[in-house]
């Protein structure tokens, strides 16, 4: 197949992909962390790691409530992953309510049970647990909710994540369970080529078998022996969506893929400006799990259109995960957080779809942690820190200012729009608040524009105004033939 499609199984060939329109205007995608590490629901979804680790919390944890581990192991988990009460239509209405374009499961986490129906493992959900392919009925509903199905894969990780229950006396030294847990290599050791073929035929199984239209990968992909065999996945998910008549994208992060030749993936991270190439950054609702677990710390919703716009302003797509208990519910106050973020951006998702950085990202006093891993403490913003987004169509230019919160006398200060600022570049035809109908009252002056907002409808996030540029004027051609 890669010798069949227009792409080969080279950086130089690789990096002529672009990412997909479709994909570039969908902004917001939904993850989704299921699994069974659900079960226990204790501290994350490394639990099948951590409980194999002689001095972590995990390991004390699950010797008091479930016994030693040679006795009770990650396996014994799977009978009570049951997920009876999953309703993927409901779980697509819901992602759809939020204003989501894409939806990213987990097909396989580290802990090495696929998510999908797989031939080349028993260790999966249409065989265990649940007894379901719950994957595929998932990415069918998606697809029936007018939505673009995507997968991820943590499968990398698997060669030592298990590793700690091989130094004591537990079920990961049972050969009867070496499929399940996998190798259990040291970290320092670089994965055989047994494992790496076995990696890059199961994500090729679950490409062809489900097409997800978004390949997310974790990290450790980066690691040196992945390479060729990245280069080769790549071509060929490519040059099987060419066969489609599909466009897709590959999200990854650090430095696993060449630049151009995927989607540059940040966890829980942002960028300090605008990055030419468009990126991902991929985050929580809560801010220390990603699994179900009991005691879940979540950011509210209004810091999640906060890091959406910040995201967005910035040439990103925001990929938001949600964990689902292990009865298949998704947890009440998670619904009602994306549920918080569809209404924002049913009033105010103008400023966001379809949107492209403006000169621009940013003004405002609040500075923010640049990279990975910083979303663990919430900025408080204030109203004068400010996202903008730009828009050209047929009906004209526009320009959006995302107030990041409520001014509180109820006048916008935007520095960056002001006649003296140099930015605009021309003239503002008319100002108004994105979802309200009332008129505004404005005045653009050398160090600012000051907007007075009416009331709005909108009880999260900030208000978003909205610029309508004049026109660019062409100015006629000198005549220099005709004396």
């Amino acid at each position: 197949m890669i010798d069949a499609g227009p792409y080969s199984a080279e950086w130089e060939s690789l990096s002529r992909y672009e990412p997909p329109r479709w994909y570039v205007d969908a902004k917001l995608g939904i993850f989704i962390h299921w699994g069974v590490y659900s079960v226990p629901a204790f501290h994350n979804e490394w639990y099948s790691r951590n409980m194999y680790l002689e001095a972590s919390e995990d390991f004390a944890h699950h010797r008091e409530n479930y016994g030693e581990q040679r006795d009770f192991g990650y396996k014994d988990f799977i009978p009570h992953f049951t997920m009876k009460d999953f309703d993927p239509d409901d779980w697509a209405a819901l992602f759809k309510r939020a204003g989501a374009q894409f939806v990213v499961p987990v097909a396989e986490h580290h802990d090495g049970f696929a998510m999908y129906d797989t031939a080349r493992s028993r260790w999966n959900a249409a065989t265990m647990g649940p007894h379901r392919d719950v994957f595929g009925d998932l990415a069918a509903a998606v697809d029936r909710a007018w939505i673009v199905p995507g997968a991820s894969s943590h499968r990398a990780e698997h060669w030592f994540f298990m590793n700690g229950g091989s130094r004591f006396d537990s079920d990961v030294r049972d050969p009867a369970y070496a499929d399940f847990y996998g190798p259990a290599q040291r970290e320092e050791v670089a994965p055989n080529a047994r494992f790496l073929e076995d990696w890059l035929l199961r994500t090729v199984e679950f490409i062809d078998k489900y097409r997800p239209q978004v390949l997310w990968f974790d990290w450790w992909i980066e690691q040196p022996a992945f390479e060729p065999y990245l280069r080769q996945l790549a071509a060929y998910y490519y040059n099987r969506a060419a066969e489609w008549g599909r466009e897709v994208a590959i999200n990854y992060k650090w430095d696993a893929f060449a630049e151009g030749s995927a989607v540059y993936d940040i966890e829980r991270g942002t960028m300090g400006g605008i990055r030419p190439a468009v990126w991902q950054n991929d985050t929580a609702i809560s801010k220390n799990s990603w699994s179900w677990i009991e005691g879940h710390e979540y950011k509210s919703v209004d810091a999640l259109i906060a890091e959406l716009a910040d995201t967005v302003s910035k040439n990103g797509l925001l990929l938001l995960n949600v964990g689902p208990k292990p009865d298949g519910t998704i947890p009440g106050h998670e619904r009602l957080i994306l549920e918080g973020i569809g209404d924002w951006l049913s009033l105010h998702g103008e400023a966001i779809y379809g949107t492209r950085p403006w000169v621009i990202a940013q003004e405002g006093p609040t500075q923010l942690t640049v990279g990975s891993f910083v979303d663990a403490d919430t900025p408080e913003y204030t109203s004068a820190d400010i996202r903008f987004t730009t828009r050209s169509d047929v009906t004209g230019d526009y320009v959006y200012a995302i107030l990041l919160a409520e001014p509180e006398n109820g006048v916008a200060h935007v520095r960056s729009l002001a006649s003296g600022s140099g930015l605009l570049g021309r003239e503002i035809r008319e100002v108004t608040l994105l979802g309200s109908a009332q008129p505004v009252t404005w005045e653009q002056t050398s160090t600012e524009l000051r907007v007075v907002l009416p009331p709005r409808q909108s009880a999260a996030g900030g208000p978003v105004i909205k610029l309508f540029l004049d026109g660019v004027v062409v100015p006629p051609r000198q005549d220099f033939l005709h004396g």
